[in-house]
């Protein structure tokens, strides 16, 4: 069915709002009470539309252009299967939206950019048949995961571009600092969504997307409670970044003490936060729960939560999009507009980055 542009402009006007994390109420006090929360949603169910000037206003306090408005999608996205991370999570409800309606917008582009392109590449999920139930369930998983990737137990030096590689949609979106990332599918495609504003953490970038991934992958047992999934999923993280073997063989048994130097070389060998090698030390029974209770309060004493010591040289950042972008444009596929479009940049911020070599 044909959209009317009435139609196309109250879907995307809804869009916006719950990209902003606005109700109608917040939306119409922003406006200075211009117009009524009822107006509003008049104009969301299409029965009124805004003049001209009142729709300039609503682009600018909805962070989106004008054009918004009025474009319609070359790609309508359905996501499916969505999983916010139920256990401990401080998201509001207005704010699980805001991440789904962007994670959309993102999409909408993403899947109309490889429609021009006719992109038929053919994903390599990771798939895992047995029931999770225990701990050891996970770990087996995630040796199962090395296994079928070819991954060997070294280091893996960035999960995003790993995950991208074998299929997996994985995108960016500013979000509270609550949110951590949601799977999702849509177009019978994996879709995972990370925060972009981690600060730089590319740690916690990493192990949130193999969380994610766990999510899509693993089938756990009916009887587990929501936080004994949430922490077979950090098991099975944790066991994918720091092998079994390896962290054996380098941390040794039976440890009563860990050094911070020590901690900041097997952070920046293979990714790891120290908490999550606590954990990992843990379950390998290279340490014991009192060592492990000591560990964590020495940690939070130290006030290292707020600022970990240590680096690892991965940007974790999904590029796929973007490389499909340029790969459009030198294509002639698409034009400098169209590129920016895609991009999400207007046409002035787009030019600025690009820098054509022939």
């Amino acid at each position: 069915m044909i959209k009317t542009m009435k139609n196309i402009f109250a879907t995307r006007l809804i869009a916006a709002r719950k990209m902003s994390g606005l109700s109608l109420q917040s939306l119409a006090n922003k406006l200075g009470n211009v117009v009524t929360k009822q107006s509003l949603n008049k104009y969301e169910q299409g029965k009124m539309k805004p003049d001209s000037n009142l729709i300039i206003q609503l682009a600018r306090i909805l962070n989106v252009s004008v054009d918004y408005f009025f474009a319609s999608p070359d790609v309508e996205i359905r996501l499916t299967n969505v999983d916010f991370r139920k256990y401990s999570s401080k998201l509001r409800k207005s704010e699980e939206a805001a991440v789904i309606e962007k994670s959309k917008d993102i999409l909408e582009r993403y899947f109309g950019l490889e429609h021009i392109i006719n992109l038929k590449d053919s994903p390599e999920y990771f798939e895992y048949s047995k029931t999770i139930s225990t701990e050891d369930d996970a770990e087996n998983a995630a040796k199962e995961l090395r296994n079928q990737w070819n991954l060997g137990n070294d280091p893996i030096p960035d999960v995003v571009k790993m995950l991208e590689d074998k299929g997996y949609i994985v995108i960016e979106v500013e979000a509270s600092k609550y949110f951590d990332g949601m799977k999702a599918e849509a177009a019978n495609k994996k879709v995972i969504v990370l925060r972009q504003n981690y600060d730089g953490d590319a740690v916690r970038k990493r192990f949130t997307a193999l969380h994610e991934l766990s999510r899509h992958s693993l089938s756990f047992s009916d009887n587990l409670l929501e936080k004994d999934k949430e922490k077979l999923c950090h098991v099975f993280a944790s066991a994918v970044l720091y092998p079994e073997e390896m962290a054996i063989k380098e941390l040794h048994h039976d440890r009563f003490h860990f050094y911070q130097k020590e901690l900041e070389m097997v952070k920046e060998r293979w990714g790891i936060s120290f908490p999550a090698i606590f954990n990992r030390a843990l379950r390998l029974g290279i340490i014991n729960n009192y060592v492990y209770r000591n560990l964590n309060i020495d940690y939070r004493a130290r006030r290292l939560h707020l600022n970990e010591p240590a680096t690892f040289l991965s940007k974790e950042k999904p590029v796929k999009f973007e490389r499909l972008i340029y790969f459009a444009l030198g294509k002639e596929l698409i034009s400098v507009n169209d590129a920016a479009f895609f991009s999400g940049k207007s046409v002035w911020e787009f030019r600025e980055q690009i820098h054509q070599m022939v």
